[in-house]
């Protein structure tokens, strides 16, 4: 698995905003939906690579093209 390192939650949101999903509700986590999944983002800075890796995988998307949107 390609390295993911620590990445801010702001850009977090921004990313995958940019990959069609949309901030659903706000509070100690960040939730983010498309209209056919569902993420959660945690309010931490820097996100640990493994929970943003679990992160990626729930969105659909790859580490690559993750990487791509930020």
């Amino acid at each position: 698995m390609p390295s993911l390192p620590g990445v801010n939650h702001l850009r977090a949101i921004v990313a995958f905003e940019k990959a069609g999903f949309s901030v659903a509700r706000q509070g100690k986590h960040v939730v983010m939906t498309n209209g056919e999944r569902i993420i959660v983002i945690p309010r931490a800075n820097p996100i640990n690579a493994y929970t943003m890796a679990g992160i990626v995988k729930d969105a659909g998307l790859t580490i690559e093209e993750f990487q791509q949107l930020l």
